[in-house]
């Protein structure tokens, strides 16, 4: 029997303040990269992973994406959904979400409240590095809390890699890799090859599997494995072809979310045939998905502001075609704010920025591997000679609907660090409550 449903409701905000600095403490002894703690951490949690059935996502990017589009898909079928994704832009309780309502802070203090003895239990039975990671506790609570709201199914989105990330303990209906790019290339190789092979660590025997968008190189790597493993595979470039007129349509703007919407269609269409997930539901579904900070439209004060994580290498290649459509749509280069985590992001993001914005205003998030400004301006190319401005999201965005960058007519771009895009949706959208940031990248 599974113990009752944590406590909901508004914590002392203390208590809430003090259980925020035990997770992020969790964090000190970097990333734990590996499964075997979190095999252990769900057999002593009971293995809430089993209970409910789950579609695994990975890739480098729009793992997000195809999991928002496959739950408003789910729920759109009537199907009760739970939702875990990361990182969170503003509040913790986005990563767990069931039926898209946050995990309270409530819930929150109650869950580490009941997976803190069994954690400490871990660590003294195998020594300290058999205590789970801040990563790993929010699994443990993702896989709770849709077992206890008795969930039909549950999109579970991958940390980073898939082979060694925490949330590969699951035995899902169907695995997805939505795209293959060089980023966490310390942790997953520095080739395409060898970070689809990590990828491919979440097919499972006699699974399905569904590929979207990446090279012939990467996608033989995946096959290989899936053939290895007996697991069908259904790729989104063999099914639509190369006309994305023919790809179906979602309400998320841009190409590479018609990629998505035909991955996630793919992955509806695997699921049992008693979920009703016909097409008029996955089309119904699509036109429905709730994901902030992705080409996202704001209107503050007759400026137009676009919110967007490009926050990687295959991520700056696809804000670039969106650029080249944004200044063919406004017929002006727009002004951008940006900030990012690493140089090898900076350095794409800022390379691309540089060939199709006027003005460029840098930020620091507050994470701990945030580029400075002086590492930011190192990226610049030397060729751009648009004026450039050392700037912070609070000078920028200094209260609810207020933008004091461009004049009233321009296109403000907001890109790179989803922690970026976080600090600036917390200020213009206080209801969402205060960043919680301090976190790194998963």
């Amino acid at each position: 029997m599974t113990p009752p449903l944590p406590v909901s409701g508004d914590p002392v905000p203390a208590a809430y303040g003090a259980v925020q600095d035990y997770l992020f403490s969790l964090k000190a002894g970097g990333v734990k990269f590996g499964i075997d703690r979190m095999r252990l951490f769900a057999a002593a949690l009971g293995h809430p992973e089993r209970a409910v059935p789950c579609i695994h996502v990975a890739g480098t990017n729009g793992k997000g994406s195809v999991s928002a589009m496959l739950e408003a898909i789910l729920r759109t079928a009537g199907r009760r959904t739970g939702l875990y994704t990361s990182p969170h832009l503003v509040r913790l309780g986005e990563r767990v979400q069931v039926d898209r309502h946050l995990l309270t802070e409530a819930e929150i203090c109650a869950y580490v409240d009941e997976l803190r003895p069994a954690a400490e239990r871990l660590a003294a039975a195998g020594g300290p590095e058999d205590h789970p990671s801040f990563f790993e506790f929010m699994t443990g609570m993702a896989f709770l809390q849709f077992a206890r709201r008795a969930c039909d199914v549950s999109l579970i989105e991958v940390g980073m890699g898939g082979r060694l990330d925490a949330t590969n303990v699951v035995d899902p209906l169907v695995s997805v890799i939505t795209s293959i790019g060089l980023d966490h290339c310390e942790f997953l190789g520095d080739t395409e090859a060898l970070i689809a092979g990590e990828k491919a660590g979440i097919v499972k025997p006699g699974r399905p599997v569904v590929i979207g968008r990446m090279s012939p190189e990467a996608e033989a790597v995946i096959r290989s494995v899936a053939a290895a493993r007996g697991a069908p595979v259904v790729g989104v470039a063999e099914t639509y072809g190369a006309d994305l007129a023919a790809y179906p349509t979602t309400n998320l703007e841009g190409d590479y979310q018609r990629w998505n919407a035909a991955t996630a269609t793919l992955a509806a269409r695997l699921l049992p045939a008693a979920w009703n997930v016909d097409d008029p539901t996955i089309a119904a579904g699509l036109q429905h998905v709730d994901w902030p900070g992705r080409w996202q439209r704001v209107e503050l004060g007759g400026r137009l502001v676009v919110l967007d994580a490009s926050h990687n290498p295959e991520g700056a290649q696809v804000l670039e075609t969106n650029l080249v459509r944004l200044i063919a749509e406004t017929g002006r280069p727009p002004v951008a704010v940006t900030g990012a985590l690493g140089g090898v992001r900076a350095r794409a993001l800022l390379e691309v920025l540089c060939r199709h914005v006027r003005e460029l205003h840098l930020a620091v998030p507050r994470q701990a591997r945030a580029c400075t400004y002086e590492e930011l301006e190192a990226f610049i190319p030397a060729a751009f000679t648009g004026r450039v401005v050392r700037d912070t999201v609070a000078g920028i965005f200094p209260g609810p609907g207020v933008c004091t960058v461009g004049g009233p007519d321009d296109t403000v771009l907001v890109t790179g660090s989803i922690y970026l895009l976080g600090e600036v949706l917390a200020r213009l959208e206080p209801q969402r409550g205060p960043a919680e940031g301090r976190l790194q990248d998963f």
